[in-house]
């Protein structure tokens, strides 16, 4: 049902119809109103999101002198907190809605799960992170 939105997914474009839809089971639809938070800094990461619909303001708290940095807007087809598959760490940065926003979340056990029994998958994604990390590397000041 929902493998469309994942084909359009930079971090899934490496997957088959075949992967894409086992994958899609595993993803809920959710609603938010405008001005609820989706993901608060320091909380741990339950899951990836995909934004099908509306937009999403992100920030981050640097100390509480100065204030939340706005990190930009992002709207239908981004992905938002998808180290938290990964790594148990805390989110590095709260998502509030700016408007009615719908999107698609993957549990991280469900997406852990969903790897270990596609262990194909998991070296496909392990391609695409390696691509973004290089990407990243060289954009990083010397």
């Amino acid at each position: 049902m929902y493998e469309d939105a994942l084909a359009r997914v930079d971090l899934f474009s490496a997957l088959d119809k075949k992967e894409l839809q086992a994958l899609a089971k595993s993803f809920q639809e959710r609603s938010y109103t405008a001005g609820s938070t989706i993901i608060a800094q320091g909380d741990s990461g339950v899951g990836l999101y995909i934004v099908t619909a509306g937009n999403v303001r992100i920030t981050r708290s640097k100390d509480a002198d100065h204030g939340d940095e706005d990190l930009g807007v992002q709207g239908p087809g981004n992905v938002l907190g998808e180290m938290s598959l990964l790594d148990d760490l805390p989110r590095s940065a709260t998502v509030t809605a700016v408007d009615d926003v719908t999107a698609l979340l993957v549990p991280v056990w469900e997406f852990r799960n969903f790897l270990r029994n596609h262990p194909d998958v998991a070296l496909k994604l392990l391609a695409v992170l390696s691509r973004r990390l290089r990407k990243a590397e060289n954009l990083r000041p010397e």
